[in-house]
């Protein structure tokens, strides 16, 4: 666990991480989690089996619960919750006092074989997720490349993924983060389906812009 201008950030392994202030729990991609908690607010990014999980939804929200998805996800989530609102990339809306604006996460060059188009395409406006709690700017990058959204963004903390094959590797993470320019790196999307420990430090040894963190998985 790590704080970081008085919210606490946890990564429970994968896309998965966790913004607590005030008790209130900010949890984006829950996947593969090893104990049930409660999430006052869900962010989902798009709607593969490792961002999308309802079983893992069901771990942590309740009638209490407001989530927010990627509009390709809707129809998959059926379970009890305060709020289900999907979202599409340059939406904003503001949930509780948190100011949250989506912004596109796509693929410009990993290539799924079978179907000779992006893990990750462009137009299904799949979505990352800038969340602005304690006058801190996070951002959650979800499944993307280094694409010219992200240029002008400016984050404090960024969650960006380093394991390559579906995502950027620690080369162009590093790379993204000079474009970026946060304060704060976290890497992500690592140890569970693709990519290992290693692929971590590796974008850390990379990064000369911003101060990088590799947290342990909670």
């Amino acid at each position: 666990m790590l704080e970081y201008n008085g919210v606490k950030i946890q990564w429970y392994g994968h896309d998965t991480v966790t913004l607590t202030k005030d008790n209130i729990v900010i949890c984006f991609d829950p996947y593969q989690l090893d104990k049930k908690f409660h999430a006052d607010i869900v962010l989902i990014s798009h709607n593969h089996f490792d961002h999308l999980s309802v079983a893992d939804l069901q771990k942590i929200a309740d009638e209490k619960t407001t989530i927010i998805a990627a509009k390709e996800c809707i129809e998959q989530i059926k379970l009890p919750y305060k709020k289900l609102i999907g979202i599409a990339p340059y939406e904003k809306i503001n949930i509780d006092g948190f100011q949250i604006n989506a912004v596109r996460a796509y693929n410009i060059d990993k290539i799924n074989p079978d179907t000779k188009k992006p893990f990750h395409p462009k137009e299904d406006n799949k979505v990352g997720y800038i969340i602005t709690v304690n006058n801190t700017r996070f951002y959650h990058t979800g499944d993307s490349d280094l694409i010219p959204e992200m240029t002008d963004i400016k984050p404090d903390v960024l969650f960006i993924p380093v394991s390559g094959t579906y995502v950027m590797t620690p080369n162009e993470a590093a790379n993204a983060v000079k474009e970026i320019k946060p304060k704060l790196a976290i890497p992500i999307h690592y140890g569970s389906i693709v990519g290992s420990q290693n692929d971590a430090k590796a974008f850390k040894k990379l990064v000369t812009s911003a101060e990088v963190q590799i947290l342990s998985k909670e």
